[in-house]
């Protein structure tokens, strides 16, 4: 499998799909099936039923789905543009992503 381009916490903008443009944070990768949950990003509303025994309560409750990872690009730190990823080995033998655009590192 390739190495992964985004992981948690880092800032993506949405490519394609019903929420095209909002950028936001990745909440949990499913690199199984290229999932990504992003924060504030495909909003669905689930109709839940309560359950006293676990302190849950009924009623229409909203949250994230996860969309493709194919949909979403990573919006580099230091041009704040959605950028392609890159990789690249540093002297001490480190593996660090690169921006494509101002090949700056992304990671810290």
């Amino acid at each position: 499998m390739p190495a992964l381009k985004i992981r948690r916490n880092d800032q993506v903008k949405v490519i394609a799909g019903r929420d095209k443009g909002k950028i936001g944070k990745v909440l949990k990768i499913d690199p199984a099936k290229s999932r990504v949950v992003v924060e504030n990003v495909m909003f669905i509303k689930r109709h839940t039923r309560p359950n006293p025994g676990k302190n849950i309560k009924g009623g229409i409750v909203e949250r994230e789905m996860p969309i493709h990872i194919s949909n979403v690009m990573l919006v580099c730190p230091s041009c704040h543009e959605p950028t392609r990823v890159g990789h690249s080995i540093l002297t001490d033998g480190q593996r660090v992503r690169v921006c494509k655009e101002c090949e700056a590192t992304i990671d810290r």
